[in-house]
């Protein structure tokens, strides 16, 4: 017997290991060019590895989650948050017997859309193309593995499988796109429900962990959250005394567990009750398959409005943000005063993308140091 597993190997362990509403890469719907099989990686295999070999992914490493990169070391990135949120997917997939490839493949592409300086950098783009089509993350995530990625001689982008660029797309889409868009249905896939859920549960605890770790958030400020209340008891009453790292850990890792199992087994109920049995049934039906028990909807609720309140708000983090807002914008109205300033691979694009579009898609790329940097030789000074 040979030690070599093959493709079609592991496409029969998914059908047979999977539930009947998980998605199988045998029966993906495809890519947009058709391509030959990979001998030993199925489909969605396949989609992860070409997002981890990106330029685009890379760059994450230098994308700001909330703090900027030279905030200090041991805060979140993009990249870290893309990592930890892949995780999470894949425990959340396994335990409920989903694609764990596919749903890792969408967190891992999620945030390849996202601008210098997080959402700061969002909103400037979102602003200064109000009248040229618009800009958001997730669209952009698209655009990137559609179209800006160039690492294969017949096609642009890394020409994913319908079932990857369904769950990148999320909402839908009410722009103008290059090439075919998924058929957005009542519902993605159950995968694709599954890496929405792992990214909001990763940022909201690492959110807290940096936050703490900044001394932006306070131990007392956060016991007025009834859910982070509950939980500092148990860990006291089954732990004592910790010291402040450790007790900070094991507060993050806690909730986590507590959000995941109360996720996994919540939706694992309703599956059950809603009586769906195929991929075409979860992609028709009238509401998410893919929930939290109705209480820790509520406790998740409050923490985010929590950080929103006292961390994204916070005079240090909105004076980084104002930073950014100018970097970005300056970078911008530049190069649209001034093409030659722009690299050749840039406005080579001017014809078929537009101007705009081009410029807009340069912007967004950048890492949070090039931009700095860029702004330093383009417009002198710090902001």
């Amino acid at each position: 017997m040979s030690l070599v597993r093959h493709r079609e190997a592991f496409e029969q362990e998914e059908r047979e290991r999977l539930a009947n509403f998980a998605s199988k890469s045998a029966e993906s719907q495809g890519r947009v060019t058709a391509e030959d099989e990979h001998p030993y990686r199925t489909a969605f295999q396949r989609d992860r590895d070409r997002i981890v070999h990106s330029r685009a992914f890379r760059r994450l490493e230098y994308k700001t989650q909330v703090f900027v990169y030279h905030e200090g070391d041991h805060y979140r990135n993009r990249l870290t948050h893309t990592l930890e949120g892949s995780q999470v997917s894949r425990t959340i997939a396994r335990a409920l017997r989903l694609n764990e490839d596919l749903a890792e493949a969408i967190v891992l592409a999620h945030d390849l859309g996202h601008t210098p300086f997080g959402h700061a950098g969002e909103r400037v783009l979102a602003d200064l193309m109000r009248d040229e089509g618009g800009f958001d993350h997730n669209r952009q995530s698209l655009r990137i593995v559609d179209l800006l990625e160039d690492r294969y001689p017949g096609f642009r982008g890394l020409n994913l499988s319908y079932e990857t660029r369904e769950g990148i797309l999320k909402h839908g889409a009410n722009w103008e796109h290059p090439t075919p868009l998924p058929d957005l249905l009542a519902q993605p896939s159950l995968e694709a429900q599954v890496a929405d859920h792992a990214d909001e549960i990763a940022y909201a605890n690492h959110d807290l962990d940096d936050g703490l770790r900044s001394n932006l958030i306070t131990w007392e400020q956060l016991d007025s959250v009834p859910f982070w209340h509950e939980m500092r008891d148990q860990l006291r009453e089954e732990m004592g005394e910790l010291l402040p790292r450790v007790h900070r850990a094991q507060m993050i890792i806690g909730l986590l567990n507590r959000l995941v199992t109360a996720l996994v087994e919540e939706t694992a109920a309703h599956l059950e009750q809603s009586g769906v049995a195929s991929v075409d049934a979860v992609r028709n039906h009238r509401e998410e398959l893919v929930r939290f028990p109705v209480a820790i909807q509520k406790a998740q609720r409050e923490l985010k409005e929590f950080l929103n309140r006292e961390l994204y708000q916070h005079p240090r983090v909105l004076a980084m943000n104002e930073r950014a807002t100018r970097i970005v914008g300056d970078l911008f109205r530049s190069f649209r005063a001034d093409p030659g300033l722009l690299p050749e691979h840039v406005s080579g694009r001017f014809e078929q993308d537009g101007e705009a579009r081009a410029v807009c898609d340069y912007v967004a790329g950048m890492t949070d140091r090039f931009a700095i940097d860029e702004h330093e030789r383009l417009c002198g000074g710090t902001p």
